[in-house]
C-alpha cells in the first residue's frame, strides 16, 4: 500500500475515494474530483485524499482547484511527504524549491524499493550503472580501487557493477528499504543511511568514519532527486582522497540554466551548471559523456555522464 492510498478513518469516504480512482482510471478525470470533493467532506482532515483530489482536478484542466487542493494538503502535512511543493511549482504556484522534501524521496523510494529493478532494467532501459561504470572501466584501464563509497546507492544495481574492481565497498542511501534489498545482494561492506542534502556532518555519510577515505565516489541516478547540488559536492570532496575520482550522472537539463523541475518531479541539470560546481570544488574534469539513462512515457530521457578527479 502506497502512502497515498492511506484510509481516511472514514468507511463511506473511503469508499468514495476507490470510487473516484476507478472513473479516474477510466478516464473520467471531472468525475473522480467531484467524488473525491464528496469524500472530502466527510474526512476534511486527510491529507493523501486532498492530494489524489489535486491530480483529479489537474486532469481535469482546473489548476486554480488542483493548487487549492495541494495547498490543502500542505497545511495538513507540512512535512510534506507527498512532494505537494513540488506539484505547486509544475503549476506555477510558487518557486521551485532547491531540494525536495528529503521525506518525500525517502518514502518514495521505501515504496519502491520492492519492485525497483525490475521496473528500471526490464520496462525503462535504465542503464545508467553499466554505463557509468563502463566509462570508469575505460578511463583508468580497468583499474581497482582501495575503497568506494557508492551514494545513493538503492539497491545496489552500481555496487554490482563496480564490485570486483573494489577492496572495500560502501553504500549509502536515504531509504531504509533501498538499503534492505542492497544488503540481500552481499555485495557491500558496509550500508548506511544518508541524507545528501544535508551538510557532511548531518548526512550521515561521516560519523566514525575518517574524511578523504575513498579513491572512488560515485554518485549513479542521485542528482535528479537533489535539486542544487552543493551538498552533494561538498559531501564528496570530504571523502575524495587526493586524487581520487568522483562519478556521476545528472538527467540533462539542455540549456536551459542551472536546474529545472520537471513534470516527473525529477530535476534536471545542465553541464554549465555541474562544470561550474566542478571548478568551485577543484575538481577536474576527465570524462563528460551524453547519452539516453532510461526511458520515460516511452520517450529516452538525455543524461549526462561525468568522471572527475580531485586533485592529488
Amino acid at each position: 500500500m502506497t502512502f497515498n492510498q492511506l484510509s481516511s478513518g472514514d468507511l463511506i469516504a473511503d469508499r468514495r475515494a476507490d470510487y473516484a480512482k476507478m472513473l479516474a482510471d477510466a478516464g473520467d478525470a471531472p468525475g473522480a474530483a467531484e467524488l473525491m470533493a464528496q469524500a472530502l467532506e466527510l474526512a476534511p482532515d486527510w491529507a493523501a485524499g486532498w492530494f489524489r483530489l489535486a491530480a483529479y482536478e489537474e486532469k481535469s484542466g482546473r489548476k486554480e482547484a488542483a493548487v487549492d487542493a495541494l495547498r490543502h494538503t500542505l497545511r495538513l502535512n507540512p512535512e510534506d511527504i507527498f512532494g505537494a511543493s513540488l506539484k505547486l511549482a509544475l503549476l506555477d504556484a510558487t518557486d521551485t524549491p532547491e531540494q525536495p522534501p528529503s521525506v518525500y524521496v525517502e518514502r518514495l523510494f521505501d515504496d519502491y524499493a520492492e519492485r525497483f529493478d525490475q521496473a528500471l532494467v526490464e520496462k525503462l532501459d535504465y542503464s545508467v550503472p553499466e554505463k557509468l561504470a563502463a566509462l570508469i572501466a575505460r578511463m583508468t584501464d580497468g583499474g581497482h580501487f582501495r575503497r568506494v563509497a557508492d551514494l545513493g546507492c538503492g539497491t545496489g544495481l552500481f555496487g554490482e557493477r563496480i564490485r570486483a574492481r573494489a577492496e572495500i565497498l560502501e553504500g549509502f542511501d536515504l531509504s531504509a528499504n533501498m538499503l534492505a534489498k542492497a544488503e540481500a545482494k552481499g555485495i557491500y561492506d558496509r550500508l548506511g543511511q544518508a541524507d545528501l542534502s544535508l551538510v557532511p556532518e548531518d548526512s550521515g555519510v561521516f560519523g566514525a568514519l575518517s574524511e578523504q577515505r575513498a579513491d572512488l565516489v560515485s554518485a549513479a541516478d542521485v542528482m535528479m532527486y537533489l535539486g542544487t547540488l552543493e551538498s552533494v559536492f561538498v559531501i564528496a570532496d570530504r571523502l575524495l582522497a587526493p586524487g581520487a575520482l568522483f562519478a556521476f550522472s545528472v538527467e540533462d537539463a539542455g540549456a536551459s540554466g542551472g536546474f529545472v523541475l520537471r513534470p516527473s518531479l525529477r530535476y534536471a541539470h545542465t553541464k554549465d551548471y555541474v562544470a561550474s560546481l566542478c571548478f568551485d570544488n577543484g575538481l577536474s574534469m576527465i570524462a563528460v559523456e551524453h547519452t539516453v539513462i532510461r526511458r520515460d512515457a516511452g520517450q529516452p530521457v538525455a543524461g549526462i555522464l561525468f568522471l572527475t578527479r580531485k586533485p592529488a
